[in-house]
């Protein structure tokens, strides 16, 4: 089989379920793979120590910091990888995502970024409140602040300002938009989106790391299309899609996960998604 004559490496530190489930589908290809921890790895960067060893190496990690330098270095090296250097870039940062949504026609929320605390706060006054305030950089829905008011958006962007770095010094302001307790999470792999779910919660947030109840949604055209165009507007590969729904109907991207978590997908679609994705791989290798 063709599958037994290609060598992956798979970039990771934490072993989550998706991570097993995702060993386990190598397993069952007959695929040789090696799991290369991060946190271990020293990358000689004149040596091209992994050129010959790996066809395909396929990052899983969690650390943003830790996968864009190790895949800036293995595609510097000409290694492949999933995705690559330049998609988790750009998904890893919602400025430079949103930046390319819109340079490709994808629909978003309304969104201004400010470079200081009084451009934030007039950019906030001018969108009009509610608004939300997002880090450029994360994950899980940590950190996001619904403003309602302005005397709301002096305190937080005064606790931003005081707590400095690289995540509080820009400011990414969104126009809120009112869904409808829930949004809709789709993953593509290459050309295919495999699943279409619905994030249901109570709360604005509706991760379901934050609690919300994974529920099947129908794929219609309009959500394939608009998936699919997400995609390709970030360079491709395995990638999450986070669609809300606004008061009148639309349909609008927020963001593009480059290391997707499919856990909470399980218990509401009848997918191999682990199989999908070590399909896709063995294609790409």
């Amino acid at each position: 089989m063709l599958s037994r004559t290609v060598r992956l490496g798979v970039l990771c530190s934490r072993i989550r379920l998706e991570e097993k489930l995702i060993f386990k589908a190598l397993e069952e290809r007959g695929v040789e793979y090696d799991r290369l921890d991060e946190r271990r790895l020293a990358l000689q960067l004149q040596a091209n120590g992994l050129v010959e060893k790996y066809d395909l190496i396929w990052c899983r990690s969690i650390s943003h910091s830790r996968a864009l330098y190790a895949l800036s270095i293995l595609n510097g090296w000409g290694i492949k990888t999933v995705n690559s250097y330049q998609v988790v870039q750009t998904c890893g940062d919602k400025v430079l995502t949103t930046t390319a949504l819109i340079q490709h026609g994808v629909p978003t929320p309304r969104t201004v970024v400010a470079l200081s605390v009084e451009a934030a706060l007039q950019a906030i006054e001018e969108m009009g409140y509610p608004v939300v305030l997002k880090p450029a950089m994360g994950s899980w829905g940590r950190l996001l602040s619904k403003v309602n008011d302005r005397e709301t958006a002096e305190a937080v962007l005064k606790h931003k300002a005081t707590l400095g770095g690289p995540m509080h010094s820009v400011f990414y302001i969104q126009e809120y938009v009112d869904k409808p307790s829930r949004d809709i999470r789709t993953l593509v792999i290459g050309e295919e989106v495999v699943y279409a779910m619905y994030r249901r919660s109570a709360h604005w947030i509706t991760n379901t790391a934050r609690g919300g109840e994974a529920l099947l949604c129908p794929l219609s055209p309009e959500i394939r299309d608009l998936s699919l165009a997400a995609a390709q507007a970030v360079g491709g590969g395995i990638l999450a899609v986070d669609l809300m729904e606004t008061d009148d109907g639309r349909l609008v991207v927020g963001e593009v996960n480059h290391t997707p978590e499919f856990h909470g997908a399980m218990q509401a679609v009848d997918v191999d998604i682990a199989g999908k994705m070590v399909d896709y791989m063995l294609q790409q290798a």
